[in-house]
């Protein structure tokens, strides 16, 4: 992981993130927090029950916020850091009421964010030493994809494009409507010259006929196999960077890195989701 903290989502970003995640749960008002005294303060503390890479405080602190502006919450980690099985990771001081409205969403953030964060943690450390760089994709929780990419650089992964709109990624379906991989990268750098550009290959003579083009920055190799991997690097040597996709997973990963691409892109890094096991208690009522 790198020891700078990535940048989050824009404060607005995570406001709306956590206004749709308020509203679905909260209706017209939590009825069973109300049986608390309306005055009556709250101290909390959450804990995680499993090694974890912490991931999703701005999101965490907005659940609080929104209902109780005047919450304190001290954290004992911060986002990227590593917390091993038992640690307290913060404590909550607030309106009783606010904390435990707050309490669901607020943890649904922190969880899955940090299991995103986790997962990539351990995809990074099985490439360690190969020059293979772990990227996600736009497989995300829609809605979430902000969150879900910063929850990637958390784990010490990079991103792969946002979306449709600050990169050009030509795949099967482009070729086909195009009538060529060709025809398609001349309209790519026709229309956006400035913009990255990868193509996705399936067989060598797609990725010769990327290179042929002289217009890509990328190769994305789909479902090829290590032994076609290993080839491709070799056939390609340097003059592209190389992207392996499809079907990795984290027991074949480092054979795949050791093939010397450049990238990895995993999928299930945001789309299989597995959140850590945090718990929220109360320790006392004021």
């Amino acid at each position: 992981m790198a020891a700078q903290l990535p940048d989050p989502p824009s404060e607005q970003d995570i406001r709306n993130d956590v206004a749709r995640a308020l509203a679905e749960d909260l209706g017209d008002g939590d009825v069973t927090s109300a049986l608390l005294p309306a005055g009556a303060t709250a101290v909390a503390r959450v804990v995680t029950r499993e090694d974890a890479v912490i991931c999703g405080q701005a999101w965490f602190e907005a659940c609080f916020r929104a209902l109780d502006p005047h919450c304190v919450i001290d954290w004992q980690v911060r986002d990227g850091e590593p917390a091993r099985a038992s640690r307290t990771l913060c404590t909550i001081r607030g309106n009783a009421r606010a904390v435990l409205s707050a309490e669901r969403c607020a943890l649904n953030f922190l969880q899955s964010l940090s299991g995103t964060a986790t997962a990539t943690a351990k995809h990074v450390a099985a490439v360690h030493g190969t020059r293979a760089i772990i990227l996600d994709t736009r497989k995300t929780i829609p809605g979430l994809r902000l969150a879900q990419k910063y929850a990637v650089r958390c784990g010490g992964g990079q991103n792969h494009r946002i979306g449709l709109f600050d990169a050009i990624l030509i795949k099967e379906n482009h070729i086909a409507a195009a009538g060529s991989l060709t025809a398609a990268v001349r309209s790519a750098k026709a229309q956006h010259p400035a913009l990255f550009l990868e193509v996705e290959v399936e067989n060598f003579a797609e990725l010769e006929e990327a290179l042929a083009t002289g217009a890509v920055d990328r190769v994305m190799l789909d479902e090829f196999s290590l032994e076609d991997t290993a080839r491709a690097v070799a056939l390609v040597a340097g003059r592209v960077s190389l992207e392996a996709s499809g079907g990795v997973d984290l027991a074949g990963l480092r054979a795949v890195a050791e093939t010397g691409v450049d990238y990895i892109s995993i999928g299930a890094l945001t789309k299989h989701v597995r959140a850590v096991d945090l718990s929220l208690r109360i320790e006392a009522i004021a």
